[in-house]
């Protein structure tokens, strides 16, 4: 049955689309989760429509002018955050209805019809082009290379950002550097998913992990685990269902957690060593 899926050359690429992004956001999220920047990713999801509007008005790539977009948006939240004194939930819910907005303000005033919008919004999953399985692997290759390069570091700011500091690490670097990590992510997702539910892919795999493991080993391993699952899990949903893929997704992604929140009803606690940290 899965070898006749894959006779079909849209299948083909729908398949390797869902393996790259939900190695790709599970990976991420076990630091979204980690570091509770939750909000965060609903944020430049759905700042990132400023840019994406500006793609479809303009002609340009929505994809470049997304990711252009959704990186000023994480950069100037950390920014903000940093130096402002303003915490990062109240920077990120200015900006992100700010981008919005500025979206919205720009498809209205648009002459035209753009078909894209929707799939933009709310995921194609099978019109996954070529030039889109190259963008996608080429920014999993990037980003995942800086969390591996940086993982310990990461780590590090994660369980304890003052002691980070106190060890010399360049913790507002690291910071920014994973906030560009997330808003490239989120781009790339949105092909899959739209950028109304792309972000649950950014949370939902790491929450799963950090309810079953005790330890980030394990955590980042069940994360990795759900991610593919629910990705690919949710891609035959969609066939077989006729439903939107990126709601499939997210629907098998609730369920794997849903079943980790009843194996473990009680509050995780997750537990580091020294060897686990720089």
């Amino acid at each position: 049955m899965i070898g006749e899926l894959l006779s079909y050359t849209f299948m083909q690429r729908a398949f390797l689309a869902s393996a790259l992004v939900g190695t790709l956001c599970s990976t991420v999220a076990f630091f979204v989760v980690l570091r509770r920047m939750a909000f965060l990713g609903v944020g430049i999801s759905h700042a990132a429509l400023g840019g994406i509007a500006l793609g479809l008005v303009t002609g340009i790539n929505p994809a470049v002018t997304g990711s252009i977009f959704a990186l000023a948006v994480a950069l100037a939240t950390g920014q903000i955050s940093r130096r402002g004194r303003i915490s990062e939930d109240t920077t990120i819910g200015i900006l992100y209805a700010a981008g919005m907005a500025f979206g919205i303000a720009l498809i209205s005033v648009a002459r035209g019809y753009h078909p894209d919008l929707f799939s933009l919004l709310f995921g194609n999953i099978l019109a996954v082009s070529p030039q889109d399985l190259q963008l996608m692997l080429v920014v999993a290759l990037l980003v995942l290379l800086f969390l591996i390069l940086f993982f310990k570091e990461l780590l590090a700011i994660s369980f304890d950002e003052e002691m980070a500091r106190a060890a010399g690490l360049p913790v507002s670097s690291l910071y920014l550097g994973l906030l560009a990590a997330i808003a490239l992510t989120v781009i790339v997702s949105v092909k899959l998913a739209g950028a109304v539910l792309v972000s649950a892919l950014l949370v939902i795999p790491g929450a799963t992990g950090y309810r079953l493991s005790s330890n980030y080993r394990g955590m980042l391993i069940l994360s990795l685990a759900t991610g593919l699952a629910g990705s690919l899990g949710g891609l035959l949903l969609s066939y077989y269902t006729h439903i939107p893929a990126g709601a499939a997704m997210v629907l098998v992604m609730t369920l794997l957690f849903l079943l980790a929140l009843a194996k473990k009803p009680g509050r995780p606690k997750i537990k580091t060593t020294k060897e686990e940290v720089p």
